[in-house]
């Protein structure tokens, strides 16, 4: 019968009861992590990669094995969080609730609505980078998948995800556009167009 092990209990099991934080503070050390980017591969190396390599069997054989390696890693890494959380510091105190409506209506109006409906600016940059024209799909060219054609050309553009879906069974007769959807915009791949 399957079961599950929190992590917490993980972590005593393997290297003793974890530290304590007050309410909230690892939320806004993660966060200050993910800006200050302290804990990426470049700055306190590939952990997948070296507890691989240290053949370690105890937490203290493995921090004595990493830190001989990787002598200033903590430190570095350290060093960007709380540097990011000087900037959190000073920032804080200039918001105000005329600053946080901003930012919801940006998130919930604004960014619903890019979030959702940017296949028209996919197809928008298909036509720029070729130089030719967009021309809308109608409800019947929707019901065929078809979402748009770039320079008369049909084309259907689908998340990156649909690629690793059964077929459905009509499937799609025309090239597909696939994006991904990261951090810092969409990635799109029109290889197949």
């Amino acid at each position: 019968m399957p079961f599950t092990i929190k992590w917490a209990n993980v972590h005593s099991a393997l290297v003793g009861d974890p530290p304590s934080f007050p309410k909230y503070a690892t939320q806004i050390l993660n966060l200050a992590n993910q800006d200050a980017q302290g804990t990426r591969p470049s700055v306190v190396g590939q952990m997948s990669d070296l507890i691989e390599q240290s053949a370690s069997k105890s937490h203290s054989e493995w921090a004595a094995w990493y830190q001989s390696r990787h002598p200033h890693a903590i430190s570095e890494a350290t060093r960007r969080i709380v540097q990011m959380l000087q900037n959190f510091r000073e920032v804080i105190l200039h918001i105000d609730e005329a600053m946080v409506e901003r930012w919801v209506t940006d998130l919930v109006i604004s960014k619903t609505f890019t979030g959702f409906r940017f296949q028209g600016a996919i197809l928008e940059e298909l036509a720029k980078r070729r130089g030719t024209s967009l021309r809308p799909a109608t409800p019947a060219d929707e019901a065929r998948g078809i979402d748009g054609y770039v320079g008369g050309k049909p084309v259907s553009v689908k998340p990156d995800t649909y690629r690793n879906m059964p077929a459905p069974n009509e499937g799609i007769a025309v090239p597909i556009v696939f994006y991904e959807k990261t951090r810092t915009g969409v990635v799109v791949d029109d290889s197949a167009f």
